[in-house]
């Protein structure tokens, strides 16, 4: 079976089979979306209010009511923040800290490499659709003797359907992507401002000691 054999084999079926796979592509990235969006509203807080507070109470050495208050937070800041009061010294919280960064960080990255994947490549499997229309296309215009016909016109319809589909799930999940980056930065910038208060007040317990 010579080269041209073998890619009549894939041709013979169509863009049919890419665009219905985009459009699976396109309901798990969906699905994606919804459940970072999710996590993200589930796991929301008021973090300057919650520094305000916190340096309150560890203004006053209040260091149970501090952990209780960081404990009924459902964020990821505040997961931060408490593993650093459970810790003896600065050196111990401070790695306790980073290590509970890094493990907030890895939950809420959760699933979205599969939005940064479609949004690279969903153009170029749309794109592999539009090359088997247009090989249709031709082997349809060779059929008629270059003459336009209704199934031509239908095999480069097809192509250009398949392009279209892949842009419009590429679009969406870069856009979600970028988002839920910049959400993922705001949220690690705002657990390190609690960091440093646990940092503070754990160098001022220090040198009390």
């Amino acid at each position: 079976m010579d080269l041209t054999s073998r890619l009549s084999v894939v041709t013979d079926y169509g863009a049919h089979w890419i665009m219905w796979l985009l459009v699976a592509l396109s309901v798990a990235a969906i699905a994606v979306i919804i459940e970072r969006a999710v996590l993200f509203a589930s796991s929301r807080d008021d973090v300057p209010r919650l520094r305000a507070e916190l340096r309150r109470m560890l203004g006053k050495g209040e260091l149970q009511a501090a952990r209780h208050r960081l404990e009924e937070s459902p964020s990821f800041e505040a997961r931060v923040a408490v593993a650093g009061l459970d810790a003896d010294g600065t050196a111990s919280a401070e790695e306790r800290m980073r290590g509970e960064t890094e493990l907030a960080r890895l939950a809420m990255e959760k699933h979205l490499a599969l939005l940064g994947t479609l949004g690279n490549n969903a153009p170029f499997v749309g794109l592999l659709g539009t090359v088997i229309g247009i090989i249709r296309a031709f082997r349809e215009l060779e059929q008629t003797n270059g003459q336009v016909s209704a199934g031509l016109m239908a095999e480069v319809g097809e192509a250009l359907v398949a392009t279209a589909i892949g842009l419009c799930v590429a679009i969406p999940a870069v856009a979600f992507y970028n988002l839920y980056h910049r959400v993922i930065r705001a949220r690690l910038g705002r657990a390190d401002a609690l960091v440093h208060e646990i940092l503070a007040f754990r160098k001022a317990e220090g040198a009390r000691d």
